[in-house]
C-alpha cells in the first residue's frame, strides 16, 4: 500500500503525520510515479509552520525522484519505465508514489541515479538560476554566500569556481567551514561570532561585494547590506531565521542599492528556460565538475526526526528521504 506524509495542524514537527493512501490512475495529461527518494528542504518547514499556508489537510515536499509507472491520455514526452526527477508544487512529494501533472518532470540522464537527483534538483536549479539568471556576473567578480554549507550554498561554491567567481562564505562552525573550503568556498566567515560587513570590507579592499546571496534572513540582512558596494544588489532567496524587515530608506543609506526576493518556480516557469537550467546543472554533475554531497538519508517514515535535525542546524550538505 502507498503511504505518504501528511499534517492537519500547523506547528512543529510532531505534527506530520505517516498514513497509507490510495493512488489511482493518471488522468489527461497525468503520469504515477513511484518515488525512489524525496529531497528533504528547509522550504518544507515553512509550509509545516504556516509561513507558506497550504489548505489543510495538506501533504508535504515539492523534491523527488523515481520512475514512471503509468501515463495518461496526451502525454507524449515521457513513457512508463522513464526516470524523473522534479521540483515544485502541489505539495505531496513526501509519499512512496503519487499521481501529478506530466508537464514539469525532467527526465533523468542515465549518468544521475535517483538519490543524486532528489538531492539536487531543487539545490542545483536554484544554484543555477542564482548564478546564471540574477546579475550578469563574470569571472573575477566577489560575492557574499550565506549559509555556504547548505545544500544550496556546495553546489553554488562548486559551480561559481567553475565561473571564476571568489565566494566569501559564511558558516556557523569550524567543521562547516572545512566542508565549504572542501567545495570551492575561496574566504570563510562565522557569522555568529565575526562582524560579517568588516570582515567582507577587508577581504575586497573596503569596496564590498556587488552581491550577497541571503538565505537566512531577518538574522543577516542587516550585515548583507552593510557588505554590498554602492548600488550592490542583495539577493534574499530564503528566510531560514524569518522574514527580514526592510525599511526602503535603508537601501538608499547603505549606497542606492537594489533588492529581489526571487523565487525558483518562476524561473523555470518555462518550459525551455527550465530544461536550458536542467542541462546546464545535469552536464557538470554528470562529468564530474559538480559533486553532490548527500550527507543525511532518512527513511520517510522518520520526516519528525529529519525536520528536528533540519531546524536544529544539524545538517550538512544535501539531505533526502530514501524509499
Amino acid at each position: 500500500m502507498a503511504h505518504a506524509i501528511r499534517f492537519y495542524d500547523t506547528g512543529g514537527p510532531d505534527v506530520l503525520r505517516w498514513e497509507p493512501t490510495t493512488v489511482g490512475d493518471p488522468g489527461p495529461g497525468e503520469v504515477r510515479i513511484r518515488h525512489l527518494a524525496v529531497g528533504l528542504n528547509f522550504a518544507d518547514t515553512y509550509f509545516r509552520t504556516g509561513l507558506y499556508p497550504a489548505p489543510l489537510p495538506a501533504g508535504l515536499g515539492v523534491e523527488a525522484s523515481g520512475v514512471i509507472e503509468a501515463v495518461g491520455e496526451g502525454v507524449t514526452h515521457l513513457a512508463e519505465g522513464d526516470r524523473v526527477t522534479y521540483t515544485g508544487s502541489p505539495l505531496g512529494a513526501y509519499s512512496t508514489e503519487r499521481v501529478m501533472r506530466a508537464e514539469p518532470l525532467i527526465k533523468l540522464p542515465e549518468e544521475i541515479g535517483c538519490q543524486t537527483a532528489a538531492a539536487m534538483t531543487m539545490r542545483g536549479l536554484t544554484s543555477a538560476y542564482l548564478l546564471r539568471r540574477i546579475h550578469p556576473l563574470k569571472a573575477g567578480d566577489t560575492v557574499l554566500l550565506h549559509a555556504a554549507a547548505g545544500g544550496v550554498g556546495l553546489i553554488f561554491c562548486q559551480w561559481a569556481k567553475l565561473l571564476g567567481i571568489t565566494v566569501i562564505g559564511t558558516v556557523s562552525s569550524a567543521e562547516k567551514a572545512e566542508i565549504a573550503r572542501a567545495h570551492g568556498c575561496d574566504h570563510i566567515i562565522y557569522y555568529r561570532r565575526e562582524d560579517v560587513a568588516e570582515r567582507v570590507r577587508e577581504l575586497t579592499g573596503g569596496e564590498g561585494v556587488p552581491v550577497v546571496f541571503d538565505s537566512i534572513g531577518k538574522d543577516t540582512i542587516a550585515g548583507s547590506m552593510a557588505s554590498l558596494r554602492r548600488r550592490g544588489l542583495l539577493v534574499c532567496f530564503g528566510t531560514a531565521s524569518g522574514v527580514p524587515p526592510l525599511d526602503a530608506m535603508q537601501l538608499a543609506v547603505h549606497g542606492s542599492l537594489f533588492v529581489t526576493r526571487p523565487a525558483l518556480a518562476d524561473y523555470i516557469a518555462e518550459p525551455a528556460e527550465r530544461q536550458a537550467l536542467a542541462g546546464e546543472l545535469f552536464g557538470h554533475v554528470a562529468s564530474g565538475r559538480i559533486k553532490i554531497q548527500i550527507n543525511q538519508r532518512y527513511a520517510l517514515a522518520d520526516a519528525v526526526r529529519a525536520h528536528r535535525d533540519l531546524e536544529a542546524g544539524r545538517t550538512t550538505g544535501s539531505s533526502i528521504f530514501v524509499l
